[in-house]
């Protein structure tokens, strides 16, 4: 499934809108991470175990995006963009949105 951040897509007509689609995902570190990133605030720099939670957090609410766009019998998601935000001090939620839209190929002149 294609999944792009314009309204457009090269090469392709959308065709017809089906409606918003969205993917949820709310992670928390376990108490090692939070005592490893506590311990690394300490002397500054990247917090890694942070960094791998939001990545596989974004990774993993894209993936229920395309899941969700494919149930709604989407060829593609358009304008696709990410929010994301603390629930408490240890979670943290992400949410991947656009529009399913269903498209086909242009025809070349």
């Amino acid at each position: 499934m294609i999944v792009t951040t314009t309204e457009n897509i090269a090469g392709h007509q959308v065709t017809e809108s089906l409606g918003q689609v969205f993917g949820v995902v709310v992670r928390s570190r376990g108490l090692g991470g939070n005592l490893a990133a506590a311990l690394r605030s300490i002397f500054g720099g990247e917090i890694k175990e942070f960094t791998s939670l939001v990545e596989d957090t974004r990774r993993h609410a894209l993936d229920r995006l395309v899941q969700n766009a494919a149930l709604m019998g989407a060829d593609a998601v358009v304008m696709m963009r990410f929010d994301s935000g603390s629930l408490g001090q240890v979670m943290n939620e992400v949410v991947a949105y656009g529009t399913a839209v269903k498209i086909r190929p242009t025809q070349a002149s």
